[in-house]
Parts: C-alpha cells; sequence; structure tokens
C-alpha cells in the first residue's frame, strides 16, 4: 500500500467522521484536496461523488438504526436534491462552473457565522422548517457542480429555519445517497469511467470505515453545541475555500 494511498485513506476516514456527526464537510474537504492536487474540476467531483454513494449509504444506514431520520423531511428533501444534481452534474461535464464558487462560499461563510451568532444567543427552539424543496433542488446543484456542498446548503439553512439538529443531520446524511448515486450516473453517462480518479479508492476505504460513528456523535451532542460545531465547520472550510479560489 502505497503512502499516498494511505494518506487519502486517512483524508477520507477524517472527513466522513466529521460529515456523519455534523452533516456536512465530505465532499468540501475531499474535493479541496483533489484539486489542489491539480485534479480537473469535473473529475474531483466524479471521483468524489463515487466515493459517497458508498459512504453516504454506509452512514445513511447508521443514522437510521439511531432514529435521526426525519421521513417527512426526507421525502420533501431527495426528488429536488436529485433533480438539482443531476442538472449540476450534466452542466460541470460541459463548462466551467468555478465562477461562482467564490460567492456560493462567501455565502455559506455568512451562514455559518449565523449559526454560530444563534447557538450563543439563545437555545435552539425546533420547529418545522418552510423551505425544503428549493433547498433540495440548490443544494444538490451547487453539490454537483462545487464537488461537494450539499451539507453545508441544506444542513445549514434547515438549522437556520429551526429544524432540530440530530434529526437533520440524520435526514441530510440519509438523502445525500440517492443524490450522489444520481450525479455519479450523470458523470459516468457524461465522461466516462476516466473521469473517476486512483484517489477514489482511498477515500472509499478511509469514508466507509468512518461511517458508522458519525451518527453516534450527532445522537450524543446536544443541541447548542451540535450548532456551534456545524457553523465552525462551516464557516472555516469556507473561508478556506475563498482564499483558494481568490488565489
Amino acid at each position: 500500500m502505497t503512502e499516498t494511498l494511505l494518506i487519502f485513506i486517512l483524508v477520507g476516514f477524517l472527513a466522513q467522521l466529521v460529515d456523519g456527526a455534523l452533516g456536512m464537510a465530505f465532499g468540501v474537504i475531499s474535493s479541496t484536496i483533489l484539486l489542489s492536487l491539480g485534479v480537473p474540476p469535473a473529475a474531483a467531483s466524479a471521483s468524489v461523488h463515487l466515493v459517497e454513494s458508498f459512504t453516504t449509504g454506509a452512514s445513511g444506514l447508521s443514522h437510521l438504526y439511531h432514529r435521526n431520520i426525519d421521513w417527512s423531511l426526507f421525502r420533501r428533501l431527495a426528488l429536488p436534491g436529485i433533480a438539482g444534481g443531476v442538472i449540476g452534474a450534466y452542466l460541470l461535464s460541459n463548462i466551467d462552473g468555478s465562477i461562482a464558487k467564490p460567492f456560493i462560499l462567501a455565502y455559506l461563510t455568512i451562514i455559518g457565522l449565523v449559526l454560530i451568532y444563534r447557538a450563543f444567543r439563545a437555545p435552539p427552539v425546533p420547529r418545522n422548517p418552510r423551505i425544503v424543496a428549493p433547498l433540495g433542488l440548490a443544494g444538490g446543484f451547487l453539490d454537483a457542480v462545487g464537488g461537494g456542498g450539499w451539507g453545508p446548503v441544506v444542513t445549514s439553512n434547515l438549522l437556520i429555519q429551526g429544524s432540530s439538529p440530530r434529526t437533520t443531520i440524520g435526514t441530510v446524511n440519509a438523502t445525500e445517497f440517492f443524490l450522489t448515486v444520481a450525479v455519479s450516473a450523470t458523470f459516468l453517462f457524461s465522461l466516462g469511467f476516466s473521469a473517476f480518479t486512483q484517489a477514489a479508492i482511498g477515500l472509499l476505504i478511509g469514508g466507509v470505515a468512518a461511517a458508522p460513528f458519525g451518527a453516534v456523535v450527532a445522537k450524543r451532542i446536544p443541541a447548542k453545541p451540535l450548532l456551534i460545531l456545524v457553523g465552525a465547520v462551516l464557516t472555516a472550510t469556507s473561508i478556506y475555500g475563498i482564499v483558494r479560489a481568490l488565489t
């Protein structure tokens, strides 16, 4: 086993541990590393989504076991998310979608700061989110175009609307499985197997190994610190992405 493969296994493990616990970051972390190594955006996104087809499946089953899934929210998210992901994957296969990336990251930075502010200002009061289908459509599209974004966009906005952190994270993770399968199939149809990089093997091994642990963390951490963690991870990764996009 080469040193490079071991690095990708470690990256996959850590990224999925964060993603399973906070409902975001696997795609963002993995895509950032692949892009920094010179992998083209379409190939990076294709590889990450191929890996996520397995990691989100394992993570979704774990959240199902721990009863972290809100099935009403799941039904409202799934189809719009899949539609947005297919459209985004098709466009990225044919055009350069990186132009809008700094603006998307700036928006996510603001959302992260708002989440942290709300967590400290007052205890989160769970309530049913009203804007779900358009959010799923946008999240799926941005996830495919940016190589990651379903969790940051969807989880953060649902939390802003007052959705329960534990069930939001579990539901978003479970829904993501169907999104990533659809996006991977679209990339495969548009680009062929050449789009999937060797790094996907390492990310897959590490990601699947970490998937069962994230649901346990999400179940046991109280709402307020969980909200702070989500906001902090979202803000940090978004600011890092902005710096990379502008340099």
